[in-house]
């Protein structure tokens, strides 16, 4: 080992190369790291690698910051490298996925004059953009072209579907991107003997990096570019057909007709039909207890826990559901009259009231906590006679009404009705703000109906309904109108 510090950059024309992985929970990110540092270190350099873990695996990821100084120029002693990446200089930024590509660029981390960029195009949504009340999504198609032009040298491509088809972990394709891409100045049997070196999944990952390395050999694909089309051909079909496929899935056959015999029934043409169609199926598959039942015990979620968490197959999982059902939920579930009874009532309702004060923690891998679930997702055999069932009917009427009405006098007003449905989702307090917030909408539509510019002005009441939680965004959209 060499002995006694010296200077950052202390030889003529010597500097550390400095490299920054930005990776989520689960990704490999830590594992990427030791692969770099073992290639590098057997090629003669000095390795040191440091990390800042997120505060959670979506809110914030994981940085890890490597710094490589050769040997050669070490002079016998030992060079001083940084605990953390400084904007503007980094030679190589990896990012496991599109979005924590775009927080690397917005960390300063990337440099068009000194930067090789490697990221995978996969989006991983990020909490801010489920929990939104509308749609939170960041514009994936303005993000991936940003992040194309950012660097030097970019090295971009779908790198988890390229180790999903490998079975391997991602960070073994963005192994080969780096060895591709020749931002270091390491040899490919380097690279590969840290895999062998690490002994687990050896061929998977093997198999993995030479897809990445070849990847970053490819010529780069042009940035996707969203085009805007007022109405494609078939869009309705197409939407028409998944919201009957959803609705039989969410009840039955009869229930999935009763959605297209309401299409048919308001004979729409055009956009109009496309957004009706498409609001009308997420309405009429609206989130009970016997729904949320059914999907968190499908085998298809619990594959995709599995997978997503990795689980091993000499490993054991365990899925603990937190669950707070109301008292309106509660009666929701029950027969109609049986629900509006005990909303009415005092003592019973104040003796559910104080059973439901705490949630429940219920494990659905267990037996017990399986069966529950299951228990209640057989209710669907009565939902027609709920009281959830009765009044979202009720509510759809209503609207549907609204929207013919309003199609031969106001076709764009109509429209801006039919997307209003976006508040009524969710379940819970969820429900009963979005639900609230679409009938104060609903009150101004009269007073709209004639106004040349009513359309945009219930769009932008929408919008301001959509923007907060509390509504007071649209309180005050309301007093302004």
């Amino acid at each position: 080992m060499p002995e006694g510090p010296i200077p950052r950059d202390a030889a003529a024309g010597a500097r550390a190369l400095t490299v920054a992985i930005l990776a989520m929970g689960g990704e490999g990110g830590g594992v990427l790291a030791d692969w770099l540092l073992e290639a590098a270190e057997s090629s003669g350099f000095i390795g040191q690698s440091t990390s800042v873990p997120g505060v959670a695996q979506r809110t914030g990821a994981t940085i890890y910051y490597l710094e490589f100084f050769p040997v050669a120029d070490a002079a016998g002693q030992a060079p001083v490298l940084a605990l953390m990446p400084a904007p503007g200089d980094v030679d190589l930024v990896i990012a496991s996925e599109l979005m924590e590509a775009g927080r690397a660029i917005q960390r300063g981390l990337v440099s068009r004059e000194r930067s090789t960029f490697i990221f995978s195009t996969h989006r991983v949504f990020a909490m801010t953009e489920k929990i939104a009340m509308g749609d939170g999504r960041v514009d994936a198609d303005s993000l991936l072209e940003t992040c194309r032009s950012a660097a030097r040298q970019v090295v971009a491509t779908d790198m988890q579907s390229l180790a999903d088809a490998q079975g391997a972990h991602l960070s073994a394709v963005l192994l080969g991107a780096v060895a591709g891409s020749g931002a270091l100045p390491l040899p490919r049997e380097a690279f590969e003997a840290a895999i062998r070196h690490a002994g687990v999944g050896v061929d998977a990952s093997l198999a993995a990096f030479a897809a990445g390395y070849d990847a970053a050999l490819s010529p780069a694909a042009p940035p996707a570019v969203r085009v805007a089309s007022a109405q494609r051909p078939g869009e309705a079909d197409a939407i028409i057909l998944e919201g009957e496929r959803r609705l039989a899935d969410y009840q039955d056959a009869a229930y999935a007709r009763l959605y297209r015999d309401r299409l048919q029934r308001l004979n729409l043409q055009g956009p109009l039909l496309t957004e009706t169609a498409r609001h009308l199926a997420l309405w009429m598959s609206y989130e009970d207890t016997i729904r949320v039942a059914d999907l968190k015990t499908r085998a298809s979620r619990f594959a995709r826990v599995r997978a997503e968490v990795r689980v091993k197959p000499d490993q054991v999982l365990r899925v603990t559901e937190f669950m707070h059902p109301r008292v309106q939920e509660i009666a929701d579930t029950l027969p109609a009259p049986i629900g509006r009874w005990l909303l009415r009532s005092g003592a019973p309702r104040r003796l559910m009231e104080r059973l439901t004060a705490h949630g429940r923690h219920i494990e659905t891998t267990s037996i017990s906590g399986f069966l529950l679930l299951r228990g209640i997702a057989s209710l669907r055999r009565i939902r027609r006679r709920t009281l959830r069932y009765v009044e979202e009917q009720q509510r759809i009427e209503s609207w549907l009404g609204r929207v013919a009405a309003l199609t031969g006098s106001d076709p764009d007003l109509a429209l801006s009705v039919a997307r209003c449905q976006r508040l009524v989702k969710g379940y819970g307090d969820t429900h009963a703000r979005g639900w609230a917030n679409f009938q104060r909408l609903m009150l101004v539509v009269d007073r709209l109906a004639g106004a040349p510019d009513a359309a945009a002005r219930l769009t932008a009441l929408c919008d301001a309904a959509l923007a907060d939680d509390s509504g007071a965004a649209l309180t005050k959209a309301l007093e302004a109108a």
